[in-house]
């Protein structure tokens, strides 16, 4: 099993709502860099509902020129319960899969899987990638393989 999580790219300050910011020029620039980690890749992509990780999605949905839906889940919002939307991972088919969500959420979720505890969460920058591999979505079996940051410009 493979999965993939992305933090979405830097979004806007201001915005009606949280949940409405828009990815920034800069922001899609540093998608576009993680997305060579993922090139040549069939994968599964669910995304949170907000406006920033549906435009990331969307970036690397047309990078990979796949044909398939992005699969929008309440379960991957920055306040989401790492252990609650594990148990929905765990649910889902799949060899690959990518996650596109949000800070604390993505950290404490990489944490709770490669330490079985959320008091070591991966620190994810805008736009990181990290590569969990292991036999089996359960906390404290998958290690980390990859944990790509955006460079610096």
């Amino acid at each position: 099993m493979r999965l993939w999580l992305l933090r979405h790219g830097q979004a806007q300050a201001e915005a009606p709502s949280d949940a409405a910011r828009e990815l920034t020029t800069h922001g899609r620039d540093e998608v576009r860099q993680a997305l060579e980690h993922l090139r040549g890749r069939s994968l599964g992509i669910f995304v949170s509902p907000y406006v920033r990780a549906q435009q990331t999605a969307a970036l690397v949905r047309d990078a990979l020129a796949t044909d398939s839906p992005l699969q929008t889940v309440a379960w991957l919002t920055p306040e989401s319960d790492p252990r609650d939307s594990l148990a929905k991972l765990q649910r889902l088919a799949g060899d690959e899969i990518l996650l596109v969500s949000h800070q604390p959420f993505i950290g404490a979720l990489a944490g709770l899987l490669v330490h079985g505890h959320r008091q070591q969460p991966l620190a994810m920058h805008t736009a990181s990638l990290a590569l969990l591999e292991g036999d089996d979505l359960i906390a404290g079996l998958m290690s980390l393989s990859l944990l790509a940051h955006p460079e610096v410009r």
